[in-house]
């Protein structure tokens, strides 16, 4: 009987954990599709403020 409750137990923490799993991965989803950064200053040519600049700039 104590074997069984052990299992039963232990199917409902990975179950729980799974669901916990999904739900921050889902929220990252959102997240990343729902926010939109406001422009940042930053270098528009590879000599204005270092060797660095981005790739293609939305601004």
């Amino acid at each position: 009987m104590k074997q069984l409750q052990w299992k039963t137990m232990t199917l409902i923490g990975i179950g729980i954990g799974l669901v916990l799993l999904i739900a921050a991965n889902a929220h990252l989803v959102y997240v990343a599709f729902s926010s939109a950064p406001d422009c940042v200053p930053h270098a528009k040519e590879s000599d204005d403020m270092g060797p660095y600049r981005a790739a293609r700039s939305a601004c």
